[in-house]
């Protein structure tokens, strides 16, 4: 695989949640080595900081929880302060929650879920479209990608929660997608089969064992390969596509 950038995001603003780590974190260096600014939103402020000392001033970190709304304004203001415009949205942000099954499901680790995986990337997008609106009268172009999962589409066993949170989260991505589809903003989300990341450590040994035996080609995806789908996502060169989902799974999608 190749980590080779092909794309030109002189002049724009990315704001990536959950930027500090995993397949956000793939996002960001890519964005940077291909000319953007980037806002990273992670709730990890240690990750956070580290990300600053690593980009220095090409990148402007912020603490937020977005599952809150009063949060995710905050951040809004202050990476507006940093770029006065943003001209993509990626929604990396998430979370597994516990293994375990439907019935045996902790309501409040359910509502976490939820709250983080779709509230989070409603609040996000409510947050952003109405200054990405404005700005893509004069500029013609918005992009939002949401990072969802194969499990969002078949489900999971004993991961319940995630598999429909993330399914709410390809139903919101064709609602935004219809109805921005004349203001020159396209709204698409990815379904990547498993990745290594740390999200990993919130996962049993046998459900990750379980998730390799579904993917065709016997290994789990890499952050810099889903990193490269969202750098189209997220380009000019994707002109004609919203509303839509993109599988990257190794084989695993049948649909």
């Amino acid at each position: 695989m190749t980590n080779t950038v092909r794309y030109d995001f002189s002049g724009k603003h990315a704001v990536v949640t959950g930027g500090a780590a995993g397949i956000g974190q793939a996002c960001v260096e890519q964005f940077l080595a291909a000319g953007a600014r980037v806002s990273i939103w992670d709730r990890d402020p240690q990750a956070l900081r580290a990300a600053q000392d690593l980009h220095g001033s090409k990148v402007h970190t912020v603490q937020v929880d977005v599952s809150d709304a009063a949060s995710v304004a905050q951040a809004l203001a202050s990476s507006t302060n940093f770029c006065a415009h943003i001209d993509i949205l990626v929604n990396s942000a998430g979370i597994t929650g516990p293994n375990a099954t439907v019935v045996d499901y902790p309501l409040s680790e359910w509502d976490r879920v939820f709250a983080i995986n779709v509230r989070g990337t409603l609040l996000t997008c409510q947050a952003v479209v109405p200054g990405m609106k404005r700005a893509a009268q004069g500029q013609g172009a918005g992009r939002i990608v949401n990072i969802a999962s194969v499990a969002g589409k078949e489900g999971n066993p004993n991961a319940s929660a995630y598999s429909a949170s993330k399914a709410a989260v390809i139903g919101l991505t064709k609602s935004l997608g219809k109805e921005l589809a004349q203001t020159g903003i396209t709204v698409n989300c990815i379904t990547p089969a498993a990745v290594r990341t740390g999200m990993f450590a919130q996962m049993t040994q046998e459900h990750i064992d379980f998730m390799l035996s579904k993917i065709p080609m016997n290994r789990f995806g890499a952050p810099p390969e889903i990193a490269h789908l969202v750098m189209w996502l997220s380009s000019d060169a994707c002109s004609f596509s919203t509303g839509a989902v993109f599988d990257i799974s190794g084989g695993r999608a049948t649909y």
